[in-house]
């Protein structure tokens, strides 16, 4: 495994990460007993970092996570987020309020069973409450001995350096793939001035860089990606889905010809920028977990990276509008 710090922080994190949204029921059904091995089996292979969210599933991730865990919970980097509605009374879409926010991580520790986390990350930008007063909240949190380090997600760059202002952050956690670069051309930068760490999620296009699907996949009722747009980019519909599908076997025959799957190239690519702390993917099975880590054996020369950059040019459903 390979290991980087949060920005100018000392918090040192595994470049792979696991993420958890998956076990918050986002995309379908799941069985428990194998993410509670998959964790056992990232610790193992030398990952540290863990993502989950109070949203994910109102609590259901991070309890999940927690029993995973269990006696190893020194061994990880525990990382949640606040700011999503989960309880009644709360405002519908984002509540970002102090109260909220403090009442969240309570809810969070509570549901991962600890007594703090290593980063508490603020979810998503609540427009109709001061970024100050979404700051304040996490540096009182900090300062309670709740989280050892705060951070940021989804913030754009002027709301970066708003936040930076108010809370000591080390990081901003965005969407980030071969897909979807909106932030690496329009974040990056200023996350590079302020001293910022990136976390990396969805670093396989949310599924379409597994290679998994063909031009008529069909999603589960439950799954999120079945209305076809992520996170503002129609990736997923019926006009564009096939063509992408077709993009993603052209870097499949890339990945193949370095000898490699496709996942860890797509997650060798993220990587690719030193800014980038983490990457973190979905995962819910020992087999993905193993996989992901052979990133670390990809090597992206200029020639490759000029080569996927001519391939992922025919990608379609893109905009350069980041999602809000």
């Amino acid at each position: 495994m390979q290991y980087r710090r949060m920005g100018d922080s000392d918090l040192e994190v595994s470049v792979v990460g696991f993420g958890c949204w998956e076990t918050g029921g986002a995309y379908g059904a799941f069985d428990e007993g194998e993410v509670i091995r998959a964790v056992g089996r990232a610790l193992d292979l030398g990952v540290t970092l863990f993502d989950t969210a109070l949203g994910y599933g109102a609590g259901r991730s991070e309890a999940l996570l927690g029993r995973a865990l269990g006696a190893r919970r020194r061994e990880a980097i525990v990382v949640t987020k606040c700011g999503l509605p989960t309880r009644p009374g709360q405002k519908e879409r984002r509540d970002g309020r102090y109260a909220s926010l403090m009442q969240d991580i309570d809810d969070s520790l509570r549901s991962l069973q600890m007594d703090a986390v290593d980063l508490l990350l603020h979810h998503w930008p609540d427009p109709e409450t001061p970024i100050e007063e979404s700051m304040r909240a996490l540096a009182d949190i900090q300062r309670a001995g709740k989280a050892r380090y705060v951070g940021v997600s989804n913030y754009h760059p002027s709301m970066l350096r708003e936040a930076k202002r108010h809370a000591p952050i080390i990081t901003n956690q965005v969407g980030y793939n071969l897909f979807d670069r909106r932030w690496e051309r329009q974040m990056f930068p200023t996350a590079r001035e302020l001293g910022l760490g990136v976390m990396a999620y969805g670093p396989m296009a949310h599924g379409l860089l597994t290679g998994a699907f063909t031009a008529d996949t069909a999603f589960d009722e439950k799954d999120w990606r079945r209305r076809g747009v992520i996170f503002g980019q129609e990736l997923f519909t019926p006009e564009h889905l096939p063509r992408n599908v077709a993009v993603v076997s052209q870097l499949a025959e890339v990945a193949r010809e370095l000898g490699t799957p496709l996942a860890p190239l797509a997650i060798a690519w993220v990587l690719r920028d030193p800014i980038v702390s983490v990457a973190l993917s979905g995962t819910r099975r020992s087999e993905e977990i193993e996989e992901n880590v052979k990133a670390l054996d990809v090597n992206l020369t200029p020639d490759v990276l000029a080569r996927i950059d001519g391939i992922i040019a025919a990608a379609a459903g893109q905009t350069d509008a980041l999602p809000v």
